[in-house]
């Protein structure tokens, strides 16, 4: 048996960034000699090795314990375990070991309560007290719909004590938890992620079935499945494959605190391996669950009473993802994160569970680094950074048009989607010119974005949805289907300009095409992205060479070449400087971030990393001057509004003495605000400094009474491109990522 002293040495070098090559050795799934020789299971060696290579680089930067990895496409399936399940007992991560699931349970609830629905034994539309009377009626009806897309107003935890149940529960006792609990808000105004919502739906599975959640879910999803492993994580449900759980503490994995997930068993109590997640994900896109119907408007995104998409379904996140139309979950809670991807255009499924929490932001972007493996051909995809502001809204307008446009066209005719009805096209082509229209974005830049980035909702007609969808027809009528995948890795630039030339080919009316200045705007951005462009970095990111340092000469030469116009290297860069970070190499760290800065100087993300850089350093006094220049573009203008702002402070906050200085700097942007004062008091205080945190307060009395009676804080968001879930505790739904489109 280990000391606990032998066990804190192995902790510390398991931490050691020169034992990562031994621990990243994969154990992989095995294909059988015949299964090989015809190849209908495995990818391609090529696209294999690629793959390894992704999940490889993305370990080498941080403390890792155990990750499991898997990809299908059609019949093609890769999975592989990376790490240990159990540091302490050096037991590897294999395809074979199972991890709690968290909150990708709500996509198996969801689909059980879908299956009552087509049996005729739940409605969509029923109140929830009459399914569930242990929960008593509210002020106004909450329906089973609005629960399966957190429209219902059913509030989420509320502090530690409502989340860090550690005895086991009953359904009963789990809802009483929260059922005296008033309604947020009424249902449909907003958006509120509610684990506590969906343990109302395992109960009215319960209800409506007669047989408990875990026998519901074992026979009739698990099982059509092919869920072989998938469980209630319950004590008496674990074997040895079980991963232990661990989170970082200042480098170091620690082993997690013990939650009894009882508590959130509809919406975080479930169990399983990866290859139990890609059956679920493959029985999801075969429609062997439920119809093929019933799927389409589970992964229909719903919406708020005034027209906003909620970028969520009936039991999935679902939005665009450059031009793909994605279908997800994550999760996460003590011992475990995870993330189920689903592309149903190109039946393709990425699963990935790791026993680290707080993981969610590598998982992601591990997502998105095998999904350009798998369906781009390995191409780096990058953004444009343009230099002028107007620029730089007129192209997140292109991006946002071609993105949805492709992704709803894609799901429409090969997966079960549905489009927005076609109704008075050429005033939507009209409506979307106007938008783009560059003397109305230079009047109000911050303006013009916040419209542009409402263009897909139905409040404003859905019109980026039914322009982009019309272009993708007319391209496919020109080029043929096969050309419409290659777009999500060629950009929005290459969609465009085939469109504006196809509209010549195939004679498209006048009143479906685009005029100018838009026209002059797209061969001036395609011919400055061509003359910035750095052939050895098409297939290659900054982040995962062995000397990033060797290619920036080339870089320094884009902004020279190209100062207009440029692909953008920030998360790349910043990539680069997080290796250095968790290494405590500051002075590189920070080295690469003004490099970000000075290759892309209008980068909200770079201008806030470094300000975190530079408080880890103490050099607060160079963090204002960044934040305001961030501020001053469109895109900061919304980012860091006040709200936005320390939303970003509490997901993003290296450490306590970072944060405070981050929402210092807050206030002395957005001194008119009494929520940053508040927030400002509140971090004051904690960080042992009373008299400062009392005149934080009579400033946020003061902000408070200067505020017109009219004015209010401002509202909480829906799940959307910039605006995300909110955090809250453990679990959580799928965040969408910037480079969303």
């Amino acid at each position: 048996m280990m000391t606990p002293r032998g066990l804190f040495a192995a902790l510390w070098l398991f931490a050691t960034p020169a034992l990562s090559a031994p621990r990243l050795t994969p154990v992989c799934e095995p294909v059988s000699a015949a299964e090989a020789a015809e190849g209908p299971r495995g990818f391609s060696p090529e696209v294999t090795q690629a793959l390894d290579a992704i999940v490889r680089s993305e370990l080498s930067q941080g403390p890792v314990a155990g990750l499991t990895v898997g990809v299908t496409r059609g019949a093609q399936r890769w999975v592989c375990g990376y790490g240990l399940r159990d540091v302490a007992k050096r037991l590897p991560a294999t395809p074979r070991t199972t991890f709690r699931m968290a909150s990708v349970t709500k996509s198996f609830t969801a689909v059980a309560v879908l299956q009552l629905v087509e049996q005729g034994k739940l409605d969509l539309d029923a109140d929830i007290h009459t399914l569930v009377p242990g929960y008593p009626a509210k002020q106004w009806t909450v329906t089973v719909k609005d629960l399966l897309g957190h429209l219902s107003g059913v509030p989420t935890y509320d502090g530690l004590a409502s989340s860090n149940n550690v005895k086991p529960v009953s359904t009963g006792e789990a809802i009483s938890a929260f059922s005296e609990k008033p309604l947020a808000f009424e249902p449909r105004t907003r958006y509120l992620y509610s684990t506590w919502g969906y343990n109302l739906l395992g109960a009215a599975v319960e209800a409506a079935s007669g047989k408990s959640y875990r026998d519901y879910l074992r026979e009739n999803v698990f099982q059509p499945a092919g869920m072989e492993h998938a469980d209630l994580d319950v004590t008496a449900t674990r074997d040895e494959h079980q991963a232990v759980g661990y989170r970082v503490k200042d480098g170091v994995l620690k082993p997690s605190r013990f939650l009894d997930v009882s508590s959130r068993f509809g919406g975080g109590g479930t169990r399983a391996t990866v290859g139990d997640m890609l059956g679920f994900g493959r029985a999801v896109l075969a429609h062997r669950l439920v119809k093929r119907d019933t799927m389409g408007k589970m992964q229909a995104s719903m919406a708020t009473r005034d027209g906003r998409l909620t970028d969520y379904g009936m039991g999935f996140a679902t939005y665009p993802l450059r031009g793909h139309y994605l279908v997800a979950h994550a999760g996460g809670q003590p011992e475990t994160t995870t993330l189920l991807v689903m592309f149903p255009a190109e039946d393709t499924v990425i699963a990935l569970a790791t026993n680290i929490e707080g993981e969610a932001k590598r998982l992601r972007r591990l997502s998105i680094r095998l999904m350009e493996g798998v369906l781009e051909s390995g191409v780096t995809r990058r953004d444009a950074h343009f230099t002028d502001p107007v620029d730089s809204v007129v192209y997140e307008g292109l991006g946002r048009i071609a993105s949805y446009g492709l992704a709803y066209h894609l799901w429409a005719t090969r997966g079960p989607g549905t489009l927005p009805p076609d109704e008075d096209l050429p005033g939507a082509f009209a409506r979307v010119s106007e938008l783009l229209d560059r003397k109305l974005i230079g009047k109000d830049a911050k303006a013009a974005l916040e419209r542009i980035r409402s263009g897909h909702d139905p409040k404003l007609g859905s019109v980026f949805i039914r322009v982009g969808a019309q272009m993708a027809r007319t391209l496919e009528k020109a080029h043929g289907p096969e050309r419409l995948l290659a777009y999500p890795a060629e950009g929005p630039l290459s969609f465009f300009a085939d469109y504006l030339a196809a509209c010549e080919a195939q004679g498209v009316p006048d009143t479906e095409r685009f005029g100018e200045p838009l026209r002059g705007d797209l061969l001036r951005f395609v011919a400055g992205w061509k003359r910035a462009e750095v052939p050895e970095l098409l297939r290659l990111r900054l982040d995962e060479t062995k000397n990033p340092e060797a290619h920036w000469p080339a870089l320094k030469k884009t902004a020279v070449l190209s100062p207009d116009v440029r692909p953008d290297y920030s998360d790349e860069l910043l990539r680069v400087a997080e290796g250095f970070a968790w290494r405590k190499q500051s002075a590189n760290r920070v080295r690469w971030l003004e490099r970000a800065v000075e290759l892309q100087p209008r980068s909200v993300d770079a201008r806030w990393a470094l300000s975190q850089a530079l408080l880890t350093v103490k050099r607060d006094g160079e963090v204002l001057a960044h934040l305001q220049e961030a501020l001053a573009t469109p895109q900061g203008a919304l980012a860091l509004a006040p709200m936005s702002f320390l939303k970003r402070v509490v997901m993003d906050s290296e450490t306590p003495r970072v944060g405070l200085g981050l929402v210092r700097a807050a206030v002395a942007l957005h001194p008119e605000s009494p929520e940053l004062w508040e927030a400002l008091a509140k971090r004051e205080k904690a960080q042992g400094h009373p008299a400062e945190a009392k005149a934080a307060l009579r400033q946020a009395r003061r902000a408070r009474e200067a505020r017109p009676p009219e004015s209010t804080a401002e509202p909480a968001n829906r799940a959307g491109v910039d605006r995300g879930t909110g955090p809250v505790p453990d679990d959580h739904g799928l965040v969408r990522p910037r480079q969303s489109l």
